[in-house]
């Protein structure tokens, strides 16, 4: 008897389904390259649609791990950024290099956190989007897994009788594909921030390589052309900012992997609605793909946020907060001689408020939001602790993760002043600091586990 185990007895289920995708790919198919391109979210002129073609020919030639491949993302991200991108000038360049040399001996003045060992850089829009690729995908590849698992068994649920067993056998090539198209409208979001950002940290998360300071020439210069300000004193005032973001997270070298360990924990937990996704797969029609690429877009396919996600958005929303809230207030003391810091500062503030397109975008696709809400509450907080207790006493809360505000400091910030006020005298009077319930508590403990405490017995 034939055996039927054998695997060249009878058609290869992934060859057929190469085949097909192949066909489509070719042009052999009814569906056309520019109906792919507009469900990838992509513009449909040729050069998108030769890029979207060549990454799925990719993606068919791949190990068949049916993982992701994010260099579509990069090169996706690499060709929007370099679309208006103009070179930085022999002029700009020593206008920032002075701007980053000013900013660093200001910031001396205002907080002991030690400057840079790594010297700021000037970024193009298509750099940008090279350095801070590698933390976008990071960030974005919890959701894009849960997509294209739920996209690839959906698909093969939905599938004909006939088609099923084909569907099944080549289900990590569709993953694969369905990665591809999540990553390079991944870079589509990323290639159009690298218009609007002015900065490495200009998001508040930690883009760059550990230390690093940049900033966008291009963009800091659209900056400032809608305001009443000499181009010097803004250049000024954003090397500032963005010196301060890169030196707390050099000073709290625990901050950059538990901020971002945050955000891919939340991501983690992101479910994708099978109900929704198993509506468009029966109505899906391949020459109007619109309704798909809007589900991904508007953030449709992501159902409403557990009770347990909402805790963990909020503790990352309040560490999110703090970064920005310090860097605000270190940023304000800091410039505080430069004559029109006050209108750069309210212009950054709108724009944080009201965020960009790409910034919305990100948020929908990913299900998080890049700006904190409570940020002048955190901001408001640091300013009432550099009152009281000074600069030092402001940036010791950074020296260790159990030492940084709460969100219930951020809803009293009396209360934490309070405290450090307590501690401080009595540092200065020599005596032991007045201790609240869980320090005592604590102190008490440690007290009966002490080397004198006596044996029972």
């Amino acid at each position: 008897m034939p055996d039927d185990s054998r695997p060249d007895e009878g058609p290869n289920p992934e060859d057929e389904f190469r085949d097909m995708l192949r066909d489509i790919l070719s042009g052999k198919s009814s569906i056309d390259p520019s109906q792919l391109a507009g469900a990838a979210g992509l513009p449909a002129d040729p050069a998108s649609i030769n890029a979207l073609m060549q990454q799925l020919q990719g993606a068919l030639r791949g190990n068949g791990d049916g993982g992701i491949s994010w260099d579509a993302a990069l090169t996706q991200g690499q060709n929007k950024a370099a679309e208006g991108q103009v070179a930085v000038t022999p002029a700009e360049h020593a206008a920032l290099d002075e701007a980053f040399h000013i900013a660093a001996l200001w910031l001396d003045e205002v907080t002991d956190i030690a400057e840079l060992t790594v010297v700021p850089r000037l970024l193009t829009r298509k750099e940008w989007v090279t350095e801070s690729m590698p933390v976008w995908t990071q960030l974005a590849e919890p959701v894009a897994n849960s997509i294209s698992d739920s996209l690839t068994k959906v698909l093969t649920d939905q599938a004909p009788e006939e088609l099923k067993g084909m569907m099944a056998g080549a289900s990590k090539m569709m993953r694969s594909i369905g990665g591809t198209l999540f990553a390079m409208q991944l870079g589509q979001v990323v290639g159009q921030l690298a218009s609007e950002v002015v900065s490495g940290g200009d998001v508040g998360i930690p883009l760059l390589t550990d230390q690093q300071a940049a900033l966008v020439p291009q963009n800091v210069a659209a900056f400032g052309e809608d305001l009443d300000v000499p181009i010097d004193q803004v250049q000024i005032y954003l090397a500032v900012r963005e010196l301060a973001h890169a030196r707390l997270f050099r000073h709290s070298r625990w901050l950059r992997l538990r901020l971002i360990s945050s955000i891919t924990d939340f991501a983690r937990d992101i479910s994708i609605d099978s109900g929704r996704l198993e509506e468009l797969a029966e109505g899906f029609d391949p020459s109007n793909p619109e309704e798909l690429r809007q589900a991904i877009l508007n953030g449709s396919l992501i159902p409403p946020k557990s009770e347990t996600q909402l805790a963990a958005l909020a503790r990352l929303e309040t560490m999110l907060a703090l970064v920005e809230g310090w860097v605000d207030v270190v940023t304000a003391r800091a410039t505080s001689r430069l004559p029109r810091a006050d209108a750069i500062n309210e212009t950054v503030k709108r724009r944080r408020a009201s965020g960009g397109p790409a910034e919305s975008a990100f948020s929908t696709l990913v299900g998080l939001e890049l700006r904190p809400r409570r940020l002048r509450e955190a901001a408001a907080m640091w300013q009432a602790v550099t009152d009281a207790v000074g600069d030092d006493g402001r940036d010791a809360l950074w020296a260790h993760p159990d030492l940084l505000p709460t969100s219930a400091d951020l809803d009293d910030p009396k209360a934490l002043v309070a405290r450090l006020t307590s501690s401080a005298a009595s540092v200065a009077a020599g005596t032991e600091p007045e201790l609240d319930e869980v320090d005592q508590a604590l102190e008490d403990l440690l007290r009966e586990d002490g080397p004198d405490r006596p044996h029972e017995g």
